[in-house]
């Protein structure tokens, strides 16, 4: 009685969304944190195009902005305590120009247009995964910035900014518990900056906020279980799973299949 009555109010201050996309979300939101939690990447590239699919790219890259931003307030002080700063600043200065641009597109383009676009970035994304490819010199003032730029344009308009970042930091010369703690404050602030232009772009609405109180939960018990799952199989494996689940979601998400979705 009482979770009917809780559906039923849910309803009333959601009215342009059906029980059946607001589960689709969530379902979207599990899956991304289960490849998060045992691969470290991978949970942007999966939900947005899905959580897209249900209730539009805008709607889809707040709530990511949202949920990933209060599931990772708590590695931020490690993260600044060992992170190489001035390395992530120098990034930041890239994203303050990137994450504006990416985020004017993801307010002004129609929704339809947006989900190709991001469909084919995710592929894009994928193939750049999958060829292992990554930066082996050490870190230069113009390369970080420029990928601080690139990043910055991919998640202000869809949340997939890791990547690049990631492609960059992880092959070069730096110890890998420096890359770990860059990576954390580099997104954390980011996060920042996307929250500032997502505002002033009207993205982060009352409609977001409530919709993420039912994915968030969904996303946090992905990132466990996908955590736990790491020590069950190999690095490798894992990284083939999440590849899949990249692939099928960027397929789920074209507007091709919009009539099989609810």
């Amino acid at each position: 009685m009482q979770s009917s009555a809780f559906f039923s109010g849910l309803q009333k201050q959601l009215p342009g969304h059906s029980l059946g996309q607001i589960a689709f979300v969530c379902i979207a939101a599990l899956i991304g944190g289960l490849a998060r939690g045992f691969s470290g990447f991978g949970g942007a590239l999966i939900f947005v195009p899905l959580a897209g699919a249900a209730m539009g790219p805008k709607i889809a890259s707040a709530l990511l902005l949202v949920i990933d931003g209060i599931m990772t307030l708590g590695m931020v002080p490690n993260g600044w305590k060992r992170s190489n700063r001035r390395d992530v600043f120098t990034m930041l200065t890239g994203a303050l120009v990137g994450v504006p641009a990416g985020t004017a597109l993801l307010a002004l383009l129609p929704s339809v247009t947006l989900r190709w676009i991001i469909s084919v970035v995710v592929f894009g994304l994928l193939a750049f995964l999958i060829s292992g490819w990554r930066y082996h010199g050490r870190p230069k003032t113009h390369l970080t910035v420029a990928v601080g730029a690139v990043a910055g344009l991919f998640g202000g308009a869809a949340q997939m900014s890791g990547p690049p970042v990631v492609a960059y930091w992880l092959g070069g010369a730096i110890p890998p518990l420096t890359v770990r703690a860059n990576l954390v404050l580099y997104f954390a602030l980011s996060t920042v900056i996307s929250t500032t232009f997502y505002l002033i772009g009207g993205l982060l609405t009352v409609e977001v906020l409530l919709i993420a109180l039912l994915a968030c939960p969904c996303y946090g018990v992905g990132l466990l279980v996908g955590s736990r799952c790491f020590g069950f199989a190999s690095e490798a494996t894992f990284r083939k799973i999440c590849f899949l689940l990249i692939a099928l979601a960027a397929l789920a998400g074209l507007p091709l299949f919009d009539t099989l979705r609810p």
